[in-house]
């Protein structure tokens, strides 16, 4: 494995226990759901905007309502 950097310590990752591994594997699993989770937010958000701007173009003007 290449070397880690943790906060400000680099570790080499052929050094760490089993249990050390396992901890990271979940750490970059985790961040990679993040990342992902993030980018579903920005798609959720830019539908949100387009239905927005489709509804208000669907509402009437101020001089159809009177």
């Amino acid at each position: 494995m290449p070397m880690i950097q943790i906060e400000d310590r680099e570790i080499d990752a052929d050094q760490l226990s089993p249990e050390a591994r396992q901890q990271l594997e979940m750490l970059v699993a985790t961040e990679n759901k993040i990342r992902e989770l993030q980018r579903d937010m920005m798609i959720a958000q830019t539908a949100r905007n387009a239905y927005l701007a489709a509804f208000k173009a669907l509402l009437p003007t101020p001089m159809e309502e009177g």
